[in-house]
């Protein structure tokens, strides 16, 4: 299961470090933007600059999860991402959806390693 995880958590690095990269650089081509409300909201992440912000906490988190540090942290900063790349996968664009849950499964397998760096968040009541 360790390899496994070393696995997860390098393939996941990479995913958001190349791609978050590729938001400030565009050294991977982009496809035509699709029709409708996919492209429209492409549009308006791209010309308000806030792909740039998005692509921080793509950047950051991959690199940290490269380097093995600060994991927790790498999986909370980008645990909003992969929630946003599934709800516009889910409503707009549907064929991209097999990423988004690759991404997912992937985090998963991370957070399921390092989830007694999570079990504060779960307290019904904070101790005083």
């Amino acid at each position: 299961m360790k390899i496994v995880v070393l696995i997860a958590r390098l393939l996941l690095g990479l995913v958001f470090l190349v791609f978050g990269l590729n938001k400030y650089f565009n050294f991977i081509p982009t496809p035509p933007l699709p029709p409708g409300a996919a492209g429209q909201f492409a549009t308006v992440m791209a010309s308000t600059k806030y792909m740039w912000v998005v692509a921080a906490f793509e950047v950051v988190p991959g690199i940290l999860l490269l380097a093995n540090r600060y994991v927790p942290l790498a999986l909370a900063l980008v645990a909003p991402v992969i929630v946003n790349i599934l709800t516009f996968d889910v409503l707009m664009q549907p064929q991209g959806l097999a990423m988004g849950a690759v991404v997912a499964i992937l985090w998963l397998f991370i957070a399921y390693r390092v989830r007694s760096a999570f079990s504060g968040l779960f307290l019904q009541k904070v101790p005083e």
